[in-house]
């Protein structure tokens, strides 16, 4: 056999050996709220229903540069989920935040969190999705949406993420969200009524060194996930270094003794997905794998058919 065909041998069966990555599609999904689009990612030859991750850009982002910061679509390929990306419109906002902090986008089925419910359940849907884990996360304004879809939804997400974001309720117009985002007052809003709530599992991230939201916030959020009164006393916390940077996590249990909220203060990180993909912007490739951590966080969590208890007291209030 010559070299030459040798070669063509070698380089045919390494094509056919290659893993397959998948495809994405764009959609946009419209509604008596208006309209967005969103892209979806989806590993080739998928079997049975699968797991999706809806994910939010955060402002002066897009859906694809989300998508490569946060390596979701590499690891959808390798552990088998589905992503949807959807992508705020430079006309609900010039620098394509999600309106967290405006009144009108705090409710459920009202504004931007029935587009983006909306947009779960169609990808659900279309691409038979497990519906028992769906899960939803988010960095900065995304964050912040993030813990909205998860408050006002919490049977249709089985778990939430985020990163670098703001309490639900945090603000009610631009100038709360400023004193919000300063770390200056906590949530005040009357809607919150933590009797209301169902303790959603939820996975917090935040750098200490965040200029734009106060790492204080984090905090927040973590107290309005929690499933217990007095969190304090639940709390287990580990402090370690991944890819040079130090970072304290700290774990809080439910009834059965379940980890059921994740807090990860990140050292020396900014306003940044910690461990991204570098070359987009709010990236920080260095601290741990915020991907990473949130998926196995949201994987050891699924979501029951039935309404919770806690949002169906809410519902007939």
């Amino acid at each position: 056999m010559s070299q030459i065909l040798r070669r063509l041998l070698a380089r045919l069966r390494s094509w056919l050996l290659r893993p397959l990555s998948g495809r994405v599609q764009v959609v946009t999904y419209q509604t008596r709220s208006g309209a967005r689009q969103y892209k979806v990612y989806r590993r080739w030859r998928a079997r049975g229903p699968q797991p999706l991750v809806v994910m939010l850009h955060g402002c002066n982002q897009t859906a694809d540069q989300f998508a490569t910061a946060t390596r979701m679509n590499q690891l959808a390929d390798r552990m088998g989920f589905i992503v949807a990306y959807p992508e705020q419109s430079a006309a609900a906002h010039p620098s394509r935040c999600w309106n967290w902090f405006d009144a009108a986008h705090q409710e459920r089925d009202e504004g931007e969190p029935a587009l983006i419910a909306g947009i779960t359940r169609e990808v659900s849907s279309r691409y038979d999705a497990d519906p028992r884990r769906v899960y939803v996360a988010g960095l900065s304004a995304g964050g912040a949406m993030a813990a909205i879809m998860g408050h006002t939804y919490p049977d249709l997400y089985a778990a939430v993420g985020i990163h670098s974001g703001l309490p639900y309720a945090a603000a009610r117009d631009a100038m709360s969200a400023l004193a919000a985002m300063r770390g200056l007052r906590g949530t005040l809003d009357p809607r919150y009524r933590p009797t209301h709530f169902r303790a959603i599992p939820t996975i917090v991230f935040h750098g200490d060194l965040d200029t734009t939201v106060h790492a204080r916030n984090s905090m927040q959020a973590i107290v309005q996930a929690s499933p217990a009164p007095d969190i304090r006393g639940t709390e287990q916390v580990e402090k370690g270094e991944e890819n040079g940077r130090r970072y304290t996590r700290t774990v809080h249990a439910d009834a059965s003794g379940r980890i059921a909220v994740e807090h990860w203060l990140v050292h020396g990180c900014g306003h940044a997905w910690s461990g991204g993909s570098s070359g987009g912007p709010f990236v920080d490739p260095r601290g741990p794998d915020a991907s990473r951590a949130m998926l196995k966080f949201f994987l050891g969590f699924t979501r029951s058919t039935s309404p919770p208890e806690a949002f169906a007291s809410a519902a007939r209030a």
